[in-house]
């Protein structure tokens, strides 16, 4: 959650990396060997609130998303995480969850989710499901048990008393902020003490110090287990655990961050009390170690773990695990968003700032691990948006080329760009609890609205006369229905990428990557006794001749372009000359030797 508290992240260029004047080169050897099907896989994320409406009330749910099963399928995904669905009063729109056990009945029921994990098994794919262990809906009946001070429930949030100023006015514990702007402490009468909640007031932090917690949440990913989903996205993983208080009860201030002068902003402080802890990263193993006993007991796949942190990378290399204890497979890379400017505008990024977003993961990631890459999600701003529209292409292209998982948001395949949300259609609480004068800084609704599936009504996403979020009148063109029609599309590109993916080359393969030139990013996959791949991208608005790609990679011999974009102004089949491209703005292409 970068927007969150504006993380400014550290690119470090560490490893086998050799800098000139020209280029940048990394080699990576990649053994050859099997892999869990994991490692191969396209995940794809849904937020089910905008996926597609099966019942016309504007709002997507579960009977929607099994109707488009075939689409994922016939799209090439192996797993889908869903946003969460459980019952919740929507106050941050399933991420304050008030039953855990239970699905929001909005979406649906158990017996409908029951549907979709028998449904996505018979067409190959698998569900993951989003695990929000950080805090619950204060209509959780945990929470009110918790109020009451009921026997065994006293201490499953954190709670405190504050303290009296010189005036005799009650305060809060500590200077911390929420994420959503604001305090993060709120005093509930009927307890008579400060609770902390480090998102919304309507999501009490759970007490992760508190043992009945810990077997609670292995009770939640347990059941979701038995009813047959292949793994978890775990939320905001850094929050679990904050700073015991000292000897006489006192949790420290957090110290000012110097990003911003505005005091209820939550980067106004340095969050070195209330995020990023070691006990976080050994809870992460405890749930590794459920996963996979689960899996011994019962057999099947394995059972994924995937984490949303946006720390800087010491820390979330951490979630990997070493050489003693399993970690999450999958800590989520972010670098594409993190390491530009986050939701901002990244549109005039050159080679070279591409290649240390590459380099800053893969130099990084422990020896044995996969590398994974995650372009946007439901709190970012859409890719188009962010890198410019012209790139569309060229960010699926390299997605899907470089080593590891590809992690791909809902309708980043068709080129979906964000819809400015005005004040009064604003429903995220991270905007809503600003003001209409800034708003826009916070808000995460332009990348959640509804999908396009056609050019019809709504986009054929709902027949309600209004839906929870407007509608991108650019569905008209950028839809399903269109782009699978068309001789050449996003869609239809992306498509092919995923097939691309699965060549043992690109599976298997050592990479090497380069920025050749302010313009050209190079990047070759290779594999003992298979054709060579290359990936060369002019990522500006100028054409570039006379590029020498082949002497920097080590890519000699013949090529022929295998996939591109419409940029390229070439053909599939044409032949290539690496030690001498000519390359149109914003042209990308992909090669293979022969």
């Amino acid at each position: 959650m970068e927007y969150l508290y504006k993380l400014l992240v550290t690119l470090l260029c560490l490893g086998p990396i050799c800098w000139s004047s020209q280029a940048a080169v990394v080699d990576l050897e990649r053994a050859s060997g099997s892999r869990d099907w994991w490692q191969v896989a396209q995940f794809y994320q849904i937020y089910p609130r905008s996926f597609k409406d099966s019942n016309g009330d504007g709002i997507g749910d579960l009977q929607g998303i099994i109707s488009k099963l075939d689409y994922l399928k016939d799209l090439g995904v192996t797993a889908t995480w869903l946003s969460p669905i459980f019952t919740s009063p929507m106050a941050d729109f399933g991420y304050d969850i008030a039953d855990f056990y239970d699905i929001q009945a909005e979406y649906g029921t158990l017996q409908d989710f029951d549907e979709l994990i028998a449904a996505a098994k018979e067409r190959g794919l698998k569900i993951i499901l989003d695990f929000v262990p950080n805090h619950s809906s204060d209509e959780n009946v945990w929470f009110q048990k918790s109020v009451r001070r009921e026997k065994g429930y006293e201490d499953y949030y954190v709670w405190h008393d504050g303290y009296l100023n010189a005036t005799g006015d009650r305060q809060p514990p500590s200077n911390w902020l929420q994420a959503f702007r604001g305090s993060a402490w709120e005093w509930n009468e009927q307890r008579g003490q400060y609770y902390l909640h480090q998102f919304a007031v309507k999501q009490p932090d759970l007490n992760y110090r508190n043992p009945a917690v810990v077997a609670q949440m292995k009770r939640v990913l347990t059941y979701w287990m038995d009813r047959g989903v292949a793994g978890f996205r775990i939320d905001a993983v850094p929050w679990c655990f904050e700073v015991l208080p000292d000897s006489e009860g006192r949790y420290p201030d957090e110290p000012l961050s110097g990003y911003t002068d505005d005091p209820d902003d939550s980067s106004y402080l340095k969050h070195i009390y209330t995020q990023d802890l070691p006990e976080t990263v050994d809870m992460v193993y405890q749930w590794r170690q459920l996963l996979d006993d689960y899996q011994r007991v019962h057999g099947g796949d394995t059972r994924v773990l995937m984490v949303e942190t946006y720390s800087n990378l010491d820390y979330v290399m951490q979630f990997y695990g070493d050489h003693t204890t399993k970690g999450a497979q999958i800590p989520f890379n972010f670098q594409f968003i993190v390491g530009g400017q986050g939701d901002k505008n990244n549109t005039q990024m050159n080679a070279g700032g591409f290649v240390k977003i590459i380099n800053s993961w893969m130099s990084q990631m422990p020896a044995g691990q996969t590398a994974n890459w995650v372009m946007g999600n439901h709190d970012q701003r859409r890719v188009g948006s962010r890198y410019g529209e012209q790139r569309i292409d060229l960010m699926n292209m390299l997605q899907m080329f470089l080593p590891g998982v590809s992690i791909t948001y809902q309708g980043e395949e068709l080129g979906m760009t964000d819809l400015d949300i005005s004040w009064e259609d604003t429903r995220d609480p991270a905007a809503c609890n600003s003001n209409p004068e800034i708003y826009e800084q916070f808000t995460r609704d332009p990348a959640r609205t509804p999908f396009h599936w056609s050019s019809e009504l709504n986009a054929g996403f709902s027949t309600s006369s209004k839906t929870w979020l407007p509608i991108n009148p650019n569905y008209v063109s950028v839809n399903v229905a269109t782009e699978s029609a068309a001789d050449s599309s996003h869609l239809k590109l992306y498509k092919q990428l995923v097939q691309l993916r699965q060549l043992k080359t690109l599976q298997y393969g050592a990479t090497r990557y380069a920025a050749i030139n302010d313009n050209v990013l190079a990047i070759k996959r290779s594999l003992s006794g298979q054709q060579s791949y290359v990936l060369v991208a002019n990522v500006l608005d100028t054409s570039v001749s006379g590029v020498d790609v082949a002497s920097v990679l080590y890519a000699s011999g013949n090529y022929k372009i295998k996939l591109l974009n419409p940029e390229a102004k070439a053909s599939v089949g044409d032949s290539v000359t690496l030690n001498n491209l000519t390359l149109q703005p914003y042209a990308a292409l992909i090669v293979e030797s022969v």
